[in-house]
């Protein structure tokens, strides 16, 4: 019997905020996996800055982050602007004109791995490659992975082969902006496999110095670690109440520096972290988290089914996504640090809305996202007709 031939499938994400890079990362970790019959396919996963030119790289990166941390009502504004603009304006057709001048290297590494099917966790490859797709420069299938509870205009682009929609809402957008329904497959959105199985929490409390028996709070700033955290914790520790908080800084070693000098004053009841592959396992001692609602982080608590207060959402696509959990109930949004305080007041003091909000949580959650994405694409959008 001739082996059946393993399919090569090309992720491509942007570095521009951890989110996308981690949903690519998620369906890289399932293609590659072996459970005893070889991985399913073989995969190569790109970061696009990665092959552009330094000043590209800065505005899309360094830019970015500063943007969202500095002027975020701007960075709403840019949001809401580039979603109404018409895609045959002449700023968009300039910007097109840029992004292609900037990502030829990105043209050559995919012509070199020769993919047997493109996956795109960021709007700018998707772009590219319909322009590619239109031009006969590439032949073969790209999806689109959408990484928030909301749909921008920017990741609607021509000739995709389908699309994965993190909710039934975002979904009926994509239908709204002309994808045809049988390209549309309802996942989730993509996290990884260590999500899909939830950690023993007191193996896991132990491993990190905690308690398990004691109310814990997680604190989360993002990959960037934004967010004044050693401020917000000084905060949180001083409000009553036993229980004890982690918080995770990220990227920000400024931050990570401030919140180790503030565990020396409150010794036994702060765990401060830096960037770290271990989140589904301190987030397995955990009651409640406090985090920017990104698309990828929400999706990693309701999986686990833990309960949110959304703190300072991006204008745009996290203000997007923080509207969606409020409404779903599995979260409450903090304006400023005086309502942050009264929300964690509230829920410490009423345990039994803890209780429900975790159990909407574990219902809207979809652990093996990333896993039925792959599924999807190696099928050819067959095997996921039930998703939609």
């Amino acid at each position: 019997m001739t082996e059946k031939k393993q399919k090569k499938i090309l992720l491509l994400s942007v570095s521009a905020g951890a989110g996308h890079m981690r949903a690519a990362q998620a369906i890289e970790a399932y293609a590659v996996r072996d459970d005893g019959a070889g991985p399913p396919a073989l995969a190569r996963h790109l970061d696009v800055m990665d092959f552009v030119t330094p000043a590209f790289r800065k505005l899309y990166t360094d830019f970015y982050i500063k943007l969202v941390n500095k002027a975020p009502a701007l960075w709403g504004y840019l949001y809401h602007a580039s979603h109404d603009a018409p895609k045959d304006s002449q700023m968009q057709r300039l910007r097109r004109g840029i992004e292609r001048l900037n990502t030829r290297a990105l043209m050559a590494q995919i012509a070199a791995f020769q993919p047997d099917a493109i996956i795109c966790s960021h709007f700018l490859p998707a772009e590219l490659l319909s322009r590619a797709l239109r031009q006969g420069q590439l032949a073969c299938p790209v999806w689109v992975q959408v990484t928030d509870f909301d749909l921008h205009r920017m990741w609607v682009q021509e000739r995709m082969q389908g699309y994965f929609a993190a909710t039934d809402e975002v979904a009926f957008r994509m239908r709204h902006e002309g994808i045809p329904a049988d390209r549309i497959h309802v996942t989730g959105i993509p996290i990884m496999p260590a999500f899909a199985q939830v950690p023993e929490r007191v193996e896991c409390a132990q491993a990190f110095g905690l308690d398990p028996q004691r109310t814990t709070i997680l604190l989360m700033g993002g990959g960037a670690g934004l967010g004044s955290l050693d401020t917000v914790a000084a905060r949180l520790l001083a409000l009553p109440g036993d229980f004890q908080l982690i918080v995770l800084a990220g990227k920000n070693a400024a931050a990570l520096a401030a919140l180790q000098v503030l565990a020396g004053q409150y010794p036994g009841r702060l765990l401060a972290q830096g960037f770290t592959g271990e989140v589904e396992r301190l987030m397995a001692c955990t009651d409640l988290v406090i985090t920017k609602p990104g698309g990828l982080t929400t999706s990693e608590c309701l999986a686990l089914g833990l309960p949110m207060i959304v703190n300072a959402p991006i204008p745009g696509q996290e203000e997007r996504n923080a509207d969606y959990l409020l409404e779903q109930g599995v979260a409450l949004k903090a304006f400023d640090a005086v309502t942050l305080e009264y929300r964690v007041r509230h829920l410490l003091n009423h345990p039994q809305q803890l209780q429900s909000m975790r159990a909407k949580a574990l219902a809207l959650g979809r652990p093996r996202a990333a896993a039925d994405v792959l599924a999807l694409v190696l099928d050819d959008g067959r095997a996921g007709a039930a998703l939609r």
